[in-house]
């Protein structure tokens, strides 16, 4: 095959996803794919409650992860379910006036490219949305995994991993894209790779060591943009219990709830929402 349609990657499920049909013109539906450094995953979403219709179906991220290697796996995704409508797909990058401004986990050649474009060459969807992964996480969480209702100012969510991913989310759920508050300096270091949970790890520090490096960069969040709640994801978030109580930060903090479905929900969100940052 031509570089531009390279073969199409292997499914990293052990098991056939079940698939349940639903027509891609009923507004109650969506569709997300989320884009990652070690696997793309997409399914159907239903937008009133925001849980996936039927599973989800990942495939191995391929290697290298050059734009149109990942874009033949985007469409191959979708083409599992037999989508026919709009499509929302995240992107470990800053995506910036139709433009991929960085590449987290990606290959470097995406910088610079119109993912609108090259997402047009390989998928049939009559309209698209691309955005930043964190930005399509937070999304989802304020709508779908958190009493926003009850929260009466700006929301913060962060997903601690390998870095630190950041989705700043306004009084009434509007998105200030593109925030990528883990390359913030605190203290003359970047705050990913002091708060970060491979920071945690690389350094083989106690959950109470590793959270008085938290507190101060959530300290500095808070300076900057007084928020009214932190919501935490990333593997890390299933054992809060451990480390939220040694918090010394003033606002308060909750792990998230949707987990490995956000950012596949967030993308889909958007693509219905008609977003293009």
């Amino acid at each position: 095959m031509s570089a531009d349609h390279p073969a199409p990657a292997s499914p990293a499920n052990d098991a056939e996803p079940v698939v349940i049909t639903v027509d891609a013109a009923d507004p109650r539906y969506g569709f997300g794919v989320d884009v990652g450094g070690s696997g793309v995953k997409g399914g159907i979403v239903d937008l009133k409650t925001g849980e996936l219709v039927g599973d989800r179906f990942k495939i191995t991220t391929p290697q290298p992860a050059t734009p149109d290697a990942v874009a033949a796996t985007v469409a191959q995704i979708v083409d599992h379910f037999g989508w026919t409508g709009r499509v929302g797909i995240t992107l470990p990058s800053v995506v910036a006036g139709r433009i991929v401004r960085s590449a987290a986990n990606i290959d470097k050649a995406w910088i610079g490219i119109d993912p609108y474009e090259l997402f047009g060459r390989h998928l049939s969807s009559p309209a698209l949305s691309v955005l930043n992964d964190a930005d399509a996480a937070g999304l989802a969480e304020v709508e779908y995994g958190t009493n926003d209702d009850a929260v009466d100012g700006v929301i913060i969510m962060l997903t601690l991993g390998t870095g630190i991913g950041s989705a700043v989310l306004l009084p009434g759920g509007q998105l200030l894209p593109n925030t990528e508050l883990g390359h913030l300096q605190v203290d003359g270091e970047e705050a990913e790779a002091q708060a970060s949970s491979r920071a945690k790890e690389v350094n083989e520090w106690s959950y109470k060591h590793w959270a008085g490096k938290l507190s101060r960069v959530l300290a500095e969040y808070e300076m900057l943009f007084s928020p009214a709640l932190f919501i935490v994801g990333g593997g890390i978030s299933r054992k809060a219990h451990k480390w939220t109580p040694l918090l010394t930060n003033s606002t308060p903090v909750v792990p998230a709830n949707l987990r490995n479905t956000a950012g596949i929900v967030g993308a889909a969100m958007a693509a219905e929402a008609g977003m293009r940052p």
